[in-house]
């Protein structure tokens, strides 16, 4: 028996997600929705897969180009039923099922996926529905059964009879259906309707005037076949996919102090043994090594960050590599291409930008570092800050090993510090400074006496207190 393969609707617009991005590329606890449909197909033994594409067509390509997958085009975008019509080619002489669904189901899993394809295949169905259970099914195309279970037609809400609203099982939109039986229907469907659309409901009705008895496969989990169409509904799958995400770090040995205020995004890993605290946002591909410790407030993406690493409270990272060992903050802001080696510290209200801190070197506190390459052991003390923008251009600092960078300092790109090298604080350094030297850029400190009536312990001044 050949494998299904599969269709995903993904043209449409989202009107009532008032966006101009795509419906199918908002993202989902930190995947476009469309992403996860494709992951559950392949994960699900799918064969070949088709998508459907309209609005912003080339970007919703762009986003799959890494799968293995088709393209089919509807311009305009008229209906289901149309988007399938658009995609006539795919399918044909296909000698299996066609499996129909939406680029907006981003909480669907591989294994309902599965157990549809058995249910469809042990019914010997030519076409299966997928169906739900609702307690409110407001909105919702209704499931209409006949007397001895099969599905018989699918009515939308507008066109449904008060008792056919009382029905509580609705359409999620997702087909299983024989390519013969697809190519067969289509031509029937017309857009006799008030929106003037070819709707892939229809299908049904025609399939039980073809004689074809219509299964409803009703779903275990019925959240797995929303599709998002508004902000709350995205807000909502969102919150769904991250305690999925958080019960699977959990099961890994992950240590959550309050899971319900940790924000892990689908593609983040963390290693066993790792805590983390309340009001953390984790997203992109991070990777969290074992034994770490993540502190409240702190938020941290597309990084990646070794053992035993602590990065303490309110500290944000982008694009950053940490090494084993290291602290990261309080109140550290890590910028892209900031690399910390091992058993180094970026501390409190210190920010890295396209900086290398070797292993053992620390930045304790007040500092900003960008365009810098520091080796290691070097400590760079209060308020040190390198000046790399000139308004027009960039240039690179370079602080060799083993230098002490006293507090107050500037230093003027491009400029490179000398092994071993001691510079004192308040300096402005704009030359190079050779290795194992003293560098000391200061003004002349003068004192001069104050006159009698001056200064803030004069006679005149405490008469004022």
């Amino acid at each position: 028996m050949e494998q299904p393969i599969a269709l995903i609707l993904a043209a449409g617009k989202g009107t009532r997600l008032k966006s101009n991005l795509c419906k199918v590329l908002h993202e989902v606890a930190g995947r476009p929705m469309l992403a996860y449909v494709m992951e559950a197909l392949l994960l699900a033994g799918v064969g070949r897969v088709c998508v459907v594409v309209g609005h912003q067509a080339e970007a919703v390509r762009s986003l799959v180009s890494g799968y293995d997958v088709e393209f089919a085009e509807q311009d305009p975008q008229m209906g289901t039923a149309h988007a399938v019509m658009a995609a006539k080619s795919f399918f044909d002489g296909h000698g299996g099922d066609v499996l129909i669904l939406c680029g907006d189901t981003p909480l669907i899993r591989a294994q309902s996926i599965a157990g549809l394809v058995r249910a469809h295949h042990a019914t010997q169905s030519r076409l299966t529905v997928v169906t739900a259970s609702l307690a409110d099914p407001t909105g919702y195309g209704r499931v209409i059964r006949n007397p001895k279970g099969s599905v018989e037609r699918i009515v939308e809400e507008k066109d449904a009879q008060d008792a056919e609203r009382l029905c509580n099982e609705i359409n999620t939109g997702v087909y299983l259906v024989t390519a013969e039986l697809l190519a067969s229907l289509l031509p029937r469907i017309d857009a006799n309707n008030a929106q003037g659309e070819y709707y892939l409901t229809d299908l049904v009705a025609e399939a039980v005037k073809d004689g074809a008895t219509v299964h409803g496969h009703l779903a275990d989990n019925s959240d797995e076949f929303e599709g998002i169409n508004t902000r709350a509904q995205l807000a909502r799958a969102a919150s769904m996919i991250w305690q999925r995400n958080r019960d699977e770090l959990m099961r890994g040995g992950v240590t959550l102090l309050d899971p319900a205020t940790v924000y892990p995004d689908s593609d983040v890993v963390v290693g066993p043994d790792t805590i983390i605290y309340p009001g953390v946002t984790i997203s992109g591909l991070t990777r969290i090594g074992s034994e770490c410790v993540i502190e409240s407030g702190v938020l941290i993406r597309d990084c990646h960050i070794g053992d035993r690493v602590e990065v303490r409270l309110g500290t944000r990272m982008e694009k950053a590599r940490i090494g084993d060992g290291s602290t990261i903050g309080p109140m550290a802001h890590l910028r892209p291409d900031s690399h910390v080696g091992r058993n180094a510290r970026v501390g409190n209200f210190v920010e890295t930008k396209k900086t290398f801190l070797g292993d053992g070197s620390k930045a304790a506190h007040l500092t900003y570092l960008g365009d810098c390459r520091v080796g290691t052991e070097v400590n760079i003390g209060c308020g040190t800050i390198t000046c790399n923008y000139d308004g027009k251009h960039k240039y690179t600092t370079v602080i060799n090993d083993h230098c002490f960078i006293g507090s107050d300092v500037q230093l003027v790109a491009p400029v490179e510090i000398g092994e071993g090298s001691v510079i004192g604080a308040g300096s402005t350094i704009t030359r190079d400074v050779p290795p194992r030297s003293l560098a000391v850029s200061r003004v002349k400190q003068k004192v001069y006496p104050l006159r009698r009536g001056q200064g803030p312990l004069s006679s005149e001044a405490e008469g004022k207190s």
